[in-house]
């Protein structure tokens, strides 16, 4: 299972570092991509759009049952985020956004606000 957050390119990798008969969830997907190597691989593509139950008003119930289920597995240590080593101050935000831009980053870059 991989979880993407970032969309774009991102998501490409994220075909690709899916195992086969594996899962992609993907909460960034405004954007054209080839579906290729979801086929090759069997893959199945999971579109989580969390403000759709807010527009809409339907599904909030279902959509807080998955917020409480994600935290409750971060807090056993079965789910883990994926973080850059590198931290930036708020001060720092534009060399942030050049490390994130500069395809050097793993994982998520923290801007630490206080």
């Amino acid at each position: 299972m991989v979880i993407d957050t970032v969309g774009g390119v991102n998501l490409d990798r994220s075909f690709v570092a899916a195992a086969t008969y594996g899962r992609v969830a993907v909460t960034a997907a405004r954007s054209t991509h080839d579906l290729s190597p979801l086929h090759a691989k069997s893959l199945s593509l999971h579109v989580i759009f969390m403000l759709l139950p807010m527009l809409r008003d339907v599904g909030r119930e279902r959509h807080g049952n998955i917020l409480r289920s994600i935290a409750e597995l971060v807090e056993q240590g079965k789910l883990k985020p994926l973080l850059d080593k590198n931290n930036f101050s708020l001060a720092q935000v534009p060399d942030a956004h050049r490390h994130l831009e500069s395809g050097n980053a793993i994982g998520k870059v923290v801007i630490d606000i206080e």
